[in-house]
């Protein structure tokens, strides 16, 4: 078989393994916790910033546009989860932050996230797991470069 027809295969197993990986944790996230996916990554880019983000940088962090994180703040600030702090000197801007009902709340979903993508990808070994990681690093390493040169 060829490099490319190789190279394809992995490919389609790696979309294949993460579809189903991302549409269990989605199912999980909603029956558990009431939630989606894209409102547990936004939560997840505040928590690791306890200052908050402006909403232009949180877009930029979870690579989306603004309209669709700002869909997802409105209904996490209804929920009480984040809150909106205006900007001094900038009446335009807002930063978004997880409140403390939202760290409460995250810290619980980050650690049964943290069990289900275990639970999920416990067929594979501990040295494996190195190994591939390794491997996807080295595909990611070189996307990088070549986003950097052209």
């Amino acid at each position: 078989m060829s490099n490319s027809k190789t190279h394809l295969r992995l490919w389609l197993k790696m979309l294949k393994a993460s579809r189903l990986i991302e549409n269990e944790l989605r199912e999980r996230l909603r029956i558990d916790f009431n939630t989606t996916l894209p409102q547990f990554d936004v939560m997840a880019a505040l928590y690791r910033t306890e200052a908050g983000l402006k909403m232009s940088k949180l877009s930029g962090e979870l690579k989306v546009s603004n309209g669709n994180v700002t869909g997802i703040i409105d209904r996490l600030v209804k929920d009480d989860l984040v809150e909106r702090v205006p900007v001094a000197n900038d009446r335009r801007a807002m930063i978004v932050r997880l409140s403390e009902t939202g760290n409460a709340s995250f810290t619980v979903m980050a650690e049964a996230h943290e069990a289900w993508v275990s639970e999920l990808m416990s067929s594979v070994g501990i040295v494996e797991a190195d190994q591939l990681m390794t491997t996807l690093g080295t595909i990611e390493h070189s996307l990088d470069k070549k986003e950097l040169t052209q």
